[in-house]
């Protein structure tokens, strides 16, 4: 069905080159913090896109939970529908969208798994129910209802009663080291600022800008 115009013109800020940081982990830094500062719900949610093997895409939100010079990190079961398309494809595009500043953060890159090290510290630091629902859950495979998946639960509140919850095998981290970060702005009449970090050989960063 056709949606109404709604006509949105976007006006709140600007974006240029002489105001970016030298690096994109700064600039990133730079407008999470922003985001963080205004009460925004969720400014680490995230859409990650990734691909089989013959690509077909798929993607879904998920939380970024660190994020470094080597890239932007997330935990998930690797067995999961991204965790086994990363397995075969392991790039990935990650998109931030940050509606009320009128922003957008685009990142592309390789992923790796983290450390094994890296996955048991953030794994001990969720509360007890997300620990024991990562072994309750076989995530994106088919379950016959609800009660199942709780009653699984039940079965793993007492088996650690009182005793830690060991990491999966199946559960840890992926970090996405970007091969190019974009910094997208709105403007009026749809001149949008697009400024795109892109990473040369050598490790440096170049910055081009885009047409809207």
């Amino acid at each position: 069905m056709p949606l109404a115009d709604l006509r949105k013109d976007y006006s709140l800020a600007g974006l240029a080159e002489k105001d970016l940081a030298r690096d994109p982990f700064r600039q990133f830094e730079k407008w999470f913090q922003e985001a963080e500062a205004s009460k925004l719900v969720e400014p680490n949610a995230m859409i990650l896109a990734t691909a089989t093997r013959d690509a077909r895409p798929s993607a879904r939100a998920v939380l970024l939970k660190g994020v470094d010079g080597r890239g932007f990190v997330f935990f998930t079961s690797y067995e999961s529908r991204k965790g086994r398309e990363l397995e075969v494809n392991p790039r990935a595009s990650l998109v931030f969208p940050w509606f009320a500043f009128e922003r957008q953060v685009i990142v592309e890159g390789l992923v790796t798994k983290v450390p094994r090290e890296e996955s048991e510290n953030y794994f001990h630091s969720r509360p007890l129910a997300s620990q024991l629902a990562a072994w309750a859950s076989a995530q994106s495979t088919i379950i016959p209802n609800r009660k199942a998946l709780e009653e699984a639960m039940k079965d793993l509140e007492k088996k650690y009663a009182g005793q830690p919850v060991p990491l999966p095998p199946h559960w840890g981290g992926f970090r996405v080291a970007p091969e190019t970060v974009e910094f997208w702005q709105g403007r009026r009449s749809r001149l949008h600022d697009r400024l795109r970090y892109r990473r040369a050989t050598d490790g440096s960063w170049s910055v081009e800008r885009l047409a809207p």
